[in-house]
């Protein structure tokens, strides 16, 4: 047989001897005669909680899974293993040990074989671990990552089991996988869980001999030109692989465990942190802006998610940037600040404090574009102008067009009443009305002039005067 898999210099047989008896200690090692071997304790039943979490764990499942013919009898051994029912597990090269209880407390000597690695293929993982120090370091942290496997792999050592590499021997007399050689192997997914040495001991090498050799052959390394030492070019953190290569990491993908749930959006954006400490802050610091400058993130972050997961999110246009102006009179119509701060934002837009309320307005009602009907008069080209004509004369029935007068270039005043349309660039209609004196939008846009209209009279109806930022 190939010293790959096969004999190993310790045992006279590639999965190990049996043995009765055993330490319940957890994770209790031996070295006698038989060469290495591990005894952990009964674990806890595994109410409500899966037996394997780690991807290496799951992958010794998936070759239990693909091996036994009758999937009926594995669910039994699920069954068994998630109520209790088995005992200590003895592991030592090549074989797993277990008494395994049936419901009616039946007791059942259960083995599992796993072929042991030969000494050849040892020293090419032993000299593949001592050139890639993260792996060695991985371990020790109880960790199997994939690129060790594969580098493993590379050098023709197979660590984790495949189809048919799970050998069940059962006092039961089954020739198969029966319910208590599966209740074993599922309750060593929840082993491997915790401490990868445990499959390394499976395969011929526990964890102080293992250790020891990898010792040996780094301080041999190191002495050796190039090796690493004095004179030697490369570092050890220079050889340490970082990170996962992409090709490993999806030749993973089938036994790493699914990515969790998103979790859900927030109901409402988080509370910005409170700065009115008994610490004075440090010159030019103001505590009060860096609250509202924080409470904003907060309302903007908010916003920003709810629109990426809103459906059809990837056809939306890009939002356009905002000028520092532009952005001062959005910040006051999101926060709603003090006379001060308000005073500083109006500073922000360009406007003198009375004229923040009107551009706060508009923001609410439109955005940007609204703040350019609010700021700008714009000259519609003759064809425009005739079209907005028209429309103003097809809007109303007859009789019932209110008397309307050119109050600019494209701005439409009612005769008798504070109220005026405005056309912008795209051809909607907004309303406005004045109050103390001063224009002021009234509504938000509409394709018809009426209705643009209708919206600002019924605004005045409810009393929308007065909604803005205090200044």
């Amino acid at each position: 047989m190939s010293d790959d898999y096969g004999y190993d210099d310790e045992d006279d047989s590639p999965y190990g001897v049996d043995s009765s008896g055993g330490d319940d200690r957890a994770g209790v090692s031996r070295d006698g005669g038989r060469g290495p071997e591990r005894t952990f304790a009964a674990l806890p039943p595994a109410q409500g909680r899966g037996f394997a979490t780690s991807w290496w764990g799951r992958a010794w499942l998936q070759a239990l899974e693909d091996t036994a013919l009758d999937g009926q009898q594995l669910k039994q051994g699920r069954q068994l293993a998630r109520k209790g029912g088995v005992g200590a597990v003895s592991v030592r090269p090549g074989r797993i040990t277990a008494m395994v209880r049936d419901r009616d407390g039946t007791a059942h000597r259960s083995d599992v074989l796993l072929q042991q690695l030969g000494s050849g293929a040892w020293d090419r993982f032993l000299d593949m671990a001592v050139d890639r120090a993260g792996h060695i370091a991985a371990l020790l942290d109880r960790e199997m990552p994939p690129h060790l496997v594969e580098d493993a792999a590379g050098a023709g050592v197979e660590l984790l089991p495949g189809i048919g590499d799970l050998e069940p021997e059962c006092t039961c007399g089954a020739w198969d996988h029966c319910p208590h050689s599966g209740a074993l192997c599922y309750q060593v997914a929840r082993l491997l869980d915790e401490d990868p040495f445990v499959l390394l001991l499976m395969r011929g090498r526990d964890e102080r001999r293992l250790l020891d050799e990898l010792q040996v052959r780094s301080a041999a390394r190191a002495v050796r030109p190039g090796g690493g030492g004095e004179g030697g070019d490369t570092s050890e953190a220079e050889r340490e692989i970082r990170g996962v290569p992409a090709g490993e990491a999806f030749a993973a993908a089938g036994i790493l465990p699914p990515l969790p749930a998103l979790p859900s959006a927030p109901d409402a954006p988080g509370l910005g942190p409170s700065l009115d400490t008994e610490t004075p802050p440090a010159p030019g610091v103001d505590p009060v802006a860096l609250e509202v400058l924080a409470a904003d993130s907060a309302v903007r972050a908010h916003r920003m998610l709810l629109d990426a997961l809103a459906p059809g999110h990837e056809e939306q246009p890009l939002p356009v940037e905002l000028t520092p102006r532009q952005d001062a009179v959005r910040l006051a119509a999101d926060a709603r600040p003090d006379a001060r701060i308000g005073a500083r934002l109006a500073a922000g837009s360009g406007r003198p404090p009375v004229d923040l309320e009107a551009a706060v307005r508009a923001w609410r009602y439109g955005g940007v574009a609204a703040l350019a009907v609010l700021d700008e008069e714009w000259a519609p080209d003759p064809e425009d102008l005739e079209r907005a004509r028209v429309r103003l004369g097809e809007a109303w029935e007859a009789g019932e067009r209110p008397a309307l007068r050119a109050s600019g270039r494209a701005r439409w005043t009612v005769a008798g009443a504070d109220l005026q349309l405005r056309l912008d660039r795209e051809g909607r209609w907004w309303p406005y009305r004045k109050e103390r004196g001063r224009w002021v939008p009234a509504g938000p846009a509409d394709d018809d002039p009426a209705g643009a209209l209708a919206g600002a009279e019924d605004g005045a109806a409810d009393g929308m005067s007065g909604v803005g930022v205090a200044v």
